[in-house]
């Protein structure tokens, strides 16, 4: 429980970390974020594979492989259903071309980003607290990568808030907030998983394919999308190599 803890705060204080940096300097060039992206979805890609839908995998006999196939699709189909609702973030992260909501009130604009933003953190969160009831190693290298992906992510999340109106103080009480629904992921993951080990690999497969969705729906398109994508490219590339050298490691 302990080491699940550390982990929870970890990945709020990196994701307060990355926007922090981000109301400091406001704006990013797209080039290094789209590379440091890039780097990070590579190394989630990886992560959701390896780390989650492998290890349920093997906890699965014949008679049981129905929980991979479900799992996977239900946690894909989840997020789409929300995804379906919510504002995009690869519409929302840049200056240029806001979309509609930029004219709804200050009070409906900010909810739809905090819901927009949630939508990624919420699943991350369940996907590293779902991994502890399994392989502890594999539980740290889910956690290191989605540290590492929301430093660039807090990055962008707090600029569309400020360029729609958001105050500085309100953007700052939204990164908390964030931050914080990821560490309430973590722990109401550890404890879903921990209901029944019988329903473990379905869980685990499906935090699994909640970060396949994110990572193909969200996190590519928005590195393709400025003009650097071989950079991004090989930053993805290279973090399918780290994580498989961290899931070695471990």
């Amino acid at each position: 429980m302990k080491d699940l803890l550390v982990c929870a705060a970890g990945l709020g204080l990196s994701s307060v970390l990355g926007s922090v940096i981000g109301l400091t300097i406001r704006k990013i060039p797209h080039r290094w974020n789209d590379i440091f992206l890039g780097l990070c979805a590579g190394m989630m890609l990886t992560a959701s594979i390896v780390c989650l839908i492998v290890p349920s995998v093997d906890m699965c006999g014949p008679d049981s492989w129905w929980q991979i196939i479900a799992g996977v699709a239900a946690g894909v189909a989840l997020i789409g259903i929300l995804d379906r609702f919510m504002p995009h973030l690869h519409h929302l992260s840049g200056i240029k071309d806001p979309e509609s909501h930029v004219n709804n009130t200050a009070l409906n604009r900010t909810l739809l980003f905090v819901m927009a933003i949630a939508l990624h953190k919420l699943p991350e969160g369940l996907a590293t607290g779902i991994s502890f009831n399994g392989d502890q190693g594999n539980a740290f290298a889910i956690a290191l990568t989605i540290a590492l992906q929301n430093i660039p992510e807090g990055m962008v999340v707090v600029t569309p808030l400020m360029v729609a109106g958001v105050r500085f103080a309100n953007t700052a009480m939204i990164a908390l907030l964030v931050a914080a629904l990821e560490v309430i992921g973590v722990i109401g993951g550890y404890f879903i998983g921990d209901i029944s080990s019988f329903f473990l690999p379905f869980l685990l497969s499906a935090a699994g394919g909640a970060m396949l969705y994110v990572i193909s729906d969200e996190m590519i398109p928005e590195t393709h999308s400025h003009g650097f994508q071989k950079q991004a490219t090989y930053a993805l590339v290279a973090g399918v190599l780290i994580m498989l050298f961290i899931e070695a490691s471990v």
